[in-house]
């Protein structure tokens, strides 16, 4: 099976996907200006079969309780397919297909496919859990880093309107009440029942567009050399709290596209 880095090429964009890493998107470039944070931990890395933080890494499905691996201490975060290697399934000069087998610690067996695809002004991510066997509950997200400046320029700003803040606890994990969006910096979850919609924003060099229809975003800006717009298809632990069932009949699948001008 071939791991190899593929480059997509689409006017004056070129994006990197790493299916070695996993199956993340490594880099996007527009003009030659990189808008993702580079290392092995960044660019966007694809969240599945969880988006987030499992309280204490547990979830329940019917009467069993599962036990993930503590990736955050003391909670199992962001799922385990970034930690494996995908396979290629087919690829062009702006798309491709990769593929990722569900295996342990995840308890059922399930195909995750993604697929990137590229033109001049827009990158869509679109990915797919399915199941031969049996039901289970699952979520899919994206975690780019952006960078938050690019070539020395200002700053990156940020700018959404949501319909509601999940409450955050002490444990980083939401209440379960909502509340009215609060002012950054965020480590937190928004609700947008139209689709996710953000803007950034590098003054005077570019504007990007996050969207999605999926009605769920992470917004993680805490860090200085990067922030993170994460939608997805329902909150951080919402395995336990909201949980989406794959079932053979019916896979889960969502889609991301980021669109950008010059400025």
């Amino acid at each position: 099976m071939s791991h190899e880095d593929i480059t997509l090429t689409a006017g004056d964009a070129e994006v990197t996907l790493r299916p070695a890493n996993g199956g993340r998107v490594g880099g996007l470039r527009v003009g030659g200006v990189q808008l993702l944070r580079q290392g092995d931990r960044f660019g966007c890395f694809p969240m599945v079969p969880w988006c987030g933080r499992i309280r204490d890494g547990r979830f329940r499905d019917g009467a069993e309780v599962h036990q993930m691996p503590l990736s955050s201490p003391p909670h199992a975060i962001h799922g385990t397919a970034r930690d494996g290697a995908w396979n290629i399934a087919r690829t062009s000069t702006d798309e491709a297909v990769l593929t990722y087998d569900l295996v342990e610690p995840w308890p059922y067996p399930g195909r995750v496919t993604q697929i990137a695809a590229l033109t001049p002004d827009a990158l869509t991510l679109t990915m797919s859990v399915e199941t031969y066997d049996a039901s289970f509950p699952a979520q899919i997200g994206w975690h780019p880093w952006f960078n938050r400046t690019l070539d020395g320029g200002e700053p990156v700003r940020l700018d959404f309107t949501a319909a509601w803040q999940e409450e955050r606890g002490d444990d980083h994990l939401p209440t379960g009440n909502r509340v009215d969006p609060k002012p950054g910096p965020w480590d937190d979850c928004f609700g947008m029942p139209g689709g996710v919609d953000v803007t950034l924003t590098w003054p005077g060099q570019l504007e990007l567009k996050v969207a999605s229809r999926e009605e769920w975003v992470v917004v993680y800006d805490e860090q200085e050399a990067a922030v993170c717009v994460e939608p997805q298809t329902g909150p951080p632990n919402g395995l336990n709290t909201l949980p989406r069932l794959v079932t053979p009949l019916e896979p889960l699948e969502a889609s991301t596209t980021w669109s950008w001008r010059r400025l």
